[in-house]
């Protein structure tokens, strides 16, 4: 057996009650699909700490995609506006030829 395998077993002997079951991000291993890592999988003060900076880091990126989103349906809106006046204003030019063709 190797040095880490006997650390790790002397470790989990000798800290059997350091993880907590009530199902909470970062009380432990095995809740929300995955252990999320050595901090998370230990529970504790320390893995709900790190699940609430991971929470943090989500909501952040997400509200930042939104406002990228938002910014670039914007420019969308306005280039669609600006598409809109261009063919109005091409409308009004045909339909002025028309009319001077219609009075010759």
């Amino acid at each position: 057996m190797s040095f880490v395998n006997r650390s790790r077993q002397l470790v989990v002997r000798a800290l059997p009650n350091l993880r907590m079951y009530s199902g909470e991000p970062g009380s432990g291993a095995g809740k929300g699909g995955g252990g999320g890592g050595s901090i998370r999988e230990a529970g504790g003060a320390f893995g709900k700490m790190e699940a609430a900076r991971e929470d943090e880091y989500f909501y952040k990126k997400q509200k930042e995609q939104i406002a990228n989103l938002k910014s670039h349906l914007h420019k969308e809106i306005s280039f669609h506006e600006d598409q809109i006046k261009r063919h109005e204003d091409a409308i009004r030019r045909h339909k002025e030829q028309m009319s001077s063709m219609d009075n010759k």
